[in-house]
């Protein structure tokens, strides 16, 4: 699929064309948090494609991408948008 046909302003959106998953299951980020769909272009312009899952975690994003052929999971500050935490996926 080339990228630059699919335009898609939703996150959301995007996770079900691209078939990764985005859980909330309730729990929120804070009022003044950068918006998902930059936290996504962050992780991707630091050089981590695909992200396959993304979740909230008490109060931090929680990544599932790869890194080349490494799968890694990533904790992102919903606040700063900075990886705070890259290890591999098991």
């Amino acid at each position: 699929m080339n990228k630059s046909l699919l335009r898609i302003s939703s996150v959301a959106g995007a996770c079900v064309l691209l078939g990764a998953t985005i859980a909330v299951a309730g729990e929120k980020p804070p009022a003044d948090a950068i918006p998902l769909s930059e936290i996504v272009k962050s992780i991707e312009a630091k050089g981590y494609a695909p992200i396959v899952e993304v979740s909230i975690d008490d109060g931090v994003w929680e990544a599932e991408v790869y890194k080349g052929a490494e799968k890694r999971e990533l904790k992102v500050d919903p606040l700063s948008g900075d990886i705070i935490s890259d290890r591999p996926d098991k």
